[in-house]
Parts: structure tokens; C-alpha cells; sequence
């Protein structure tokens, strides 16, 4: 018998969960900055950092 069939979901979930956590870090960061821009009174371009 093999543990295929729990392994390899296991594996693809955890890839899955990475992806999401870094695209939703990715999201708050620009939204952030965006925030930032709006407020900061040295005029910096958020997308030059």
C-alpha cells in the first residue's frame, strides 16, 4: 500500500498555502504603499523603492 494519495495533496496544498500567503503579503505591501504615498510629505514615488 501506498501513501501516495496523502503525500502528494499534502504536498500541493502547502504550495498552494505559500502562494497565497506571498500573494496576500504582495497586496497589503502595495496597498501600504499607496497609503503611504497619499500621506507622505516628502513626495517620494512608492515604486521606486
Amino acid at each position: 500500500m501506498t501513501h501516495l494519495t496523502y503525500i502528494i495533496p499534502a504536498y500541493g496544498l502547502a504550495v498552494v498555502m505559500i502562494l497565497a500567503y506571498a500573494i496576500a503579503a504582495r497586496t497589503r505591501m502595495a496597498r501600504a504603499r499607496t497609503r503611504l504615498a497619499a500621506i507622505d510629505p516628502r513626495g517620494r514615488d512608492p515604486k521606486r523603492t
